[in-house]
């Protein structure tokens, strides 16, 4: 279903990931001749060049060919038992192979996977869109400081929604930075009225279950995986939200796609209630509003054809820090030197309209601050401070027995449950940070062939957020 779309997709999305490197290079700010960056540089400008020696025909090719193998091999990944051992299939089969339109087009696949044991730093490793500065973009909010200021996104876009019927969020999937501030506004649009909340891949076989559970399990999605995700469809549910699947329920790939989902995006929200208000979380450009996308039009711009609805468009993937500085926008690069924020922002001009990268195409585009990491993990997964931290190691967990991948799931769920934090502890990385709400937990550990090896209640809250060890109770 949507998981196939989603994978003949990433062609093309890759595409424009391989090329937008070495133009990313040639928009950013100087550096030294000598400097770390500028030998980075000189090395993605040589990659580029070495793939620019094949024809345009060629390198297609490459890539069809190895978007087959992928989905061959997630294929088979999928068969297998087991959230770490389907992982550590992909990994192998990654490390394995050093072609380029094979690490191109599979690294995406294992990025999201990465994304579901929680290694965040790894999946940014494995795929990364490169950012350059775009003839359509426009001027930088900074080039006009009489004109623009920033302003908290997380109040500024509840402000903007309030006079609109729905609102469309975009992310990276390989990301999940770009989810963290929709989860943070979901309690802001549901004291605006907003009542209705739609996420991408969502399965509309388990819509029932899900809103009767309270919680995704592993047939609830796919991108619900993966748990600041899970967090997002929990929350919105706990806030009083219906929520929908909108996938399609089609093979439908390209506009077929933007179209069947637009369809049961509008069916779905109005048809049985027909004052609801919605919010939406969707990948990339399914929410521009204007513009050929695939071959055709995106699901939001099908969505206000049929519903003459115009949703506010938050745009959320292009601007914040990649790991690889050459990639970074340049107006986010500046943005950060001028301002340093420690929360996303927007920018807004007196009359309290948003400024947006690309006009027509999204309403207002969201700053991300710089990512900071603690024992290899974000500190953004705080959610702004929703959750705490909860240092873990293996020696007290898996002794001798990495890798293994812990789990925190609420006391009194089931195993199916999507936990509300995954870390995944490794020889290289046997001290991480679980990042948990106050509560009570039970931590599962399970090895490489999904053996359930120990369990152990844990407690979080305001006295063990600084915790050195963690509490054990039989």
């Amino acid at each position: 279903m949507g998981l196939r779309a989603c994978v003949r997709r990433s062609l093309l999305l890759l595409a424009t990931a391989t090329a937008a490197s070495g133009a990313a290079a040639q928009n950013l700010p100087g550096s030294g001749s000598g400097s770390a960056l500028q030998q980075r540089i000189e090395q993605v400008q040589q990659q580029q060049s070495l793939r620019s020696r094949m024809t345009p025909q060629q390198w297609m090719a490459e890539q069809k060919a190895a978007t087959r193998r992928s989905d061959a091999i997630l294929d088979q990944a999928e068969r297998i038992p087991g959230l770490l051992p389907q992982y550590l299939f992909l990994r192998e089969r990654y490390d394995s192979d050093p072609g380029r339109a094979f690490h191109a087009i599979f690294g995406q696949y294992v990025s999201w996977y990465q994304t579901f044991v929680g290694d965040y730093l790894g999946a940014q490793r494995s795929f990364s869109i490169a950012q350059p500065l775009a003839p359509d973009d426009a001027p930088s909010p900074l080039s006009a400081p009489q004109t623009w200021h920033s302003e908290p996104a997380l109040e500024a876009i509840a402000q903007l929604a309030r006079s609109r019927r729905a609102v469309f969020l975009n992310e990276n999937h390989s990301a999940p930075l770009t989810r963290t501030l929709t989860v943070q506004l979901l309690a802001r649009l549901r004291a605006e009225g907003y009542d209705t909340f739609a996420a991408e891949t969502l399965y509309h076989s388990d819509s029932a279950a899900l809103m009767q559970r309270g919680h995704a399990v592993a047939d609830s999605g796919f991108y619900t995986r993966e748990p600041i995700y899970a967090f997002m469809v929990r929350t919105a549910l706990a806030l009083g939200f219906r929520v929908i699947a909108y996938e399609a329920d089609s093979d439908a790939h390209g506009d077929a796609r933007e179209r069947e989902q637009a369809g049961n995006l509008y069916r779905r929200a109005f048809l049985d209630h027909p004052g609801a208000r919605l919010v939406v979380n969707a990948g990339y450009a399914h929410i521009q509003k204007h513009g050929e996308y695939l071959g055709g039009r995106s699901m939001a711009e099908h969505f206000m054809r049929i519903s003459g609805i115009d949703p506010l468009c938050v745009e959320q993937t292009m601007l914040f820090g990649r790991l690889d500085p050459v990639e970074d926008h340049p107006f986010w690069t500046a943005v950060m030197r001028a301002l340093a924020p420690v929360q996303p922002i927007v920018f807004l001009n007196a009359r309290g309209q948003p400024w947006s990268l690309r006009p027509g195409q999204y309403d207002v585009s969201v700053f991300f601050p710089p990512q900071r990491f603690r024992n290899g993990r974000p500190t953004w997964l705080s959610l702004g401070g929703l959750r705490q931290p909860y240092p873990v190691a293996a020696v007290d967990y898996c002794p001798n027995r990495t890798p293994c991948l812990l789990e925190a799931r609420a006391q009194g769920e089931s195993h199916a449950a999507v936990p509300f934090d995954r870390v995944l502890l490794t020889h290289r990385q046997p001290v991480s940070t679980l990042w948990l709400p106050p509560g009570r937990y039970r931590l599962g550990v399970r090895d490489r062939t999904d053996v359930l090896l120990r369990q152990f209640n844990i407690v979080v809250g305001a006295d063990t957020a600084s915790a050195a060890a963690p509490v054990h109770r039989p």
